[in-house]
């Protein structure tokens, strides 16, 4: 069953052209926060008044926390150089190698 879209939606997307680039820049923009807030996550130290699972548990957080940082790093490094690809050539390459990039070599 279809949708129907109401005047206001397709207002909004005849007047606003989705621009890729734009919105790449604002995702990196909100990487780079989140990448701090993790940052600052991983930095607390943790409380030693709690032992055993809970402290374990807590120990397992913290790693967690850094290896999603660690992830969301190098996806913002590919982003930023789709986003270079986009203002240099017009267009993403499908067949671009990432590889030799800062994050990818310390991803290991």
């Amino acid at each position: 069953m279809a949708k129907n879209i109401t005047g206001s939606q397709s207002r909004k997307s005849s007047t606003s052209k989705f621009n890729t680039a734009q919105a790449s820049e604002k995702l990196m923009d909100s990487m780079a926060i989140a990448i701090e807030n993790m940052i600052e996550e991983i930095k607390k130290p943790v409380d030693p008044e709690i032992n055993g699972s809970a402290r374990k548990a807590e120990l397992q957080s913290v790693k967690q926390t850094a290896i999603d940082c660690k992830e969301l790093i190098v996806e913002r490094q590919k982003l930023e150089q789709m986003v270079k690809d986009l203002k240099e050539n017009g267009k993403i390459e499908e067949e671009k190698d990432y590889s030799g990039g800062f994050a990818e070599r310390f991803s290991k």
